[in-house]
C-alpha cells in the first residue's frame, strides 16, 4: 500500500479515539454568593431552556452516566462504520489501480501477432526437427513458433527464425510433386530391421515415434539407421497431382549426419497393426513421451513392392535443411478408416505446401 494510505488510516484511528473520550457530566449551578449581583429574569425562550437545565441537572447522576455512555457508544460505533467504509473504498481503488499498472505491462511486454516481414527479436531455436529425437521444447512468451497455419504458418517460417531461411529461398526444398520422373533400374532398398522399443510423443507439430536403434537401411552403397517416424496428413508428397490420406515419414541418419527419409504414402484399407500399437500408446499430454512396454518390428510397415521415387530435397519442416535423401515407395500402404480418423482429429492439416522442383532430376524405378 502506499505510503499516503497509511497516513489516512492514522487519521482516521486518531479521529476514533477522539470519538471514545467520555462526556463531561454537566455540573450544579452553584448559589451565588453574599453580595454576588443577581443576573436580571431571562426572557420567555431563555426561561423554557433554563428550566430544562434545572430538570437535566436535577436527574440523578446514574441515569445521566447511563445516558452519555449510550451517546458515546453510538458515536463509537458510527465512526467505526464510517472508518470501515472509508478503508473498503480506498482497498478498491488501490485494487484497480494495481490491476491497471498490470495490464499496461502485459500490453507493453507481449506480442502476440508478428508483423510480416519482421523478425522476432528472441527467436525460438526448433527442437522437433526430421531426423532428432523429439523432447520437451520450450516456446518463449511472445515469440509465434512455427505452425502449419496462421502467422506461424509455412508462408512465415523463414521469418519467424534466422536459421530457417532456406524455407523460403532454398532450391532443393521438399516435399513436391512427383511427375516427368525418368525410369532406371535403381539401387535396391535393402533392410535391417528388427522388433524394438518405442516410445511415442505428440510435439505439437504431428505424432512421432522414437526407436532404441539398432535398424539400418542400406541403399547405393551407404547405410543410415533409422531414428524416429511420423505422421502427416494429407500426404505432403504428390504423384502427378495427387495427395494420398496421409504418409508416414520414416527418418534415417548415417554416421555423418546426413538423413535420408523413407516416404509411405498411406490409404485407408485394412487396419495396420504396427500403427494401432502407436495409436494404442498415444501419450495424454503433448511433450511428454509414453514408453510402450511392447516392441515393434517396423519392417511390418513396408509394402512388399520396394519400387520407388528418388530424388534430392529438404526437411518438410523448419529449418527445412537441404541435402535429403528423399526415397517414396511407389506401392501404398494401408490404414484403416478408424485408425486414419484417429490421427485427424489430433492433426486435420499437418503438411507443408508443395515447393518447386526447379528443375530437379527425379527418378523411379522400372
Amino acid at each position: 500500500m502506499s505510503k499516503s494510505f497509511f497516513l489516512f488510516v492514522s487519521a482516521c484511528l486518531m479521529s476514533l479515539a477522539l470519538a471514545n473520550e467520555p462526556i463531561s457530566k454537566p455540573s450544579k449551578p452553584s448559589p451565588p454568593k453574599e453580595g454576588e449581583h443577581v443576573a436580571a429574569e431571562p426572557k420567555a425562550e431563555s426561561k423554557a431552556a433554563a428550566k430544562e437545565e434545572q430538570k437535566a441537572a436535577k436527574e440523578p447522576k446514574g441515569k445521566l452516566d447511563s445516558k452519555a455512555a449510550e451517546l458515546a457508544r453510538i458515536k463509537d460505533a458510527q465512526a467505526a462504520d464510517d472508518l470501515a467504509a472509508k478503508i473498503a473504498d480506498k482497498l478498491v481503488e488501490i485494487r484497480k489501480e494495481k490491476e491497471e499498472v498490470a495490464k499496461a505491462a502485459v500490453r507493453s511486454g507481449t506480442r502476440t501477432a508478428l508483423p510480416r516481414h519482421a523478425h522476432p527479436s528472441t527467436p525460438e531455436k526448433s527442437t522437433d526437427k526430421h531426423g532428432e529425437k523429439a523432447s520437451p521444447g520450450e516456446h518463449k512468451a511472445g515469440v509465434i513458433h512455427w505452425s502449419y497455419e496462421g502467422d506461424g504458418g509455412p508462408a512465415n517460417w523463414a521469418k519467424l527464425d534466422a536459421p530457417n531461411s532456406l524455407c523460403e529461398s532454398g532450391l532443393r526444398q521438399s516435399p513436391i510433386d512427383i511427375r516427368d520422373s525418368i525410369r532406371v533400374n535403381l539401387d535396391a532398398i535393402e533392410l535391417n530391421y528388427k522388433s524394438q522399443s518405442f516410445s511415442v510423443i505428440d510435439n505439437g507439430h504431428t505424432i512421432q515415434v522414437n526407436l532404441s536403434g539398432g535398424n539400418y537401411l542400406n541403399v547405393s552403397g551407404k547405410t543410415y539407421e533409422l531414428v524416429q517416424f511420423h505422421f502427416h496428413r494429407p500426404s505432403e508428397e504428390r504423384i502427378n497431382g495427387r495427395n494420398a490420406e496421409m504418409v508416414m515419414h520414416l527418418v534415417h541418419k548415417d554416421r555423418d549426419g546426413k538423413l535420408a527419409v523413407l516416404a509411405l504414402l498411406i490409404v485407408a484399407g485394412q487396419p495396420n497393426a504396427i500403427v494401432q500399437s502407436v495409436w494404442n500408446n498415444l501419450p495424454l499430454e503433448k511433450n511428454e513421451a509414453a514408453q510402450a512396454i511392447v516392441k515393434i518390428d517396423v519392417a511390418q510397415l513396408l509394402p512388399k513392392n520396394r519400387d520407388y521415387y528418388t530424388y534430392m530435397g529438404s526437411l518438410t519442416t523448419p529449418p527445412c535443411s537441404e541435402g535429403v535423401l528423399w526415397m517414396v515407395m511407389k506401392e501404398m500402404v494401408e490404414l484403416s478408416e478408424e485408425q486414419i480418423s484417429i490421427f485427424a482429429r489430433l492433426y486435420p492439416m499437418n503438411a507443408r505446401p508443395i515447393q518447386k522442383p526447379n528443375g530437379r532430376l527425379i527418378k523411379e524405378s522400372k
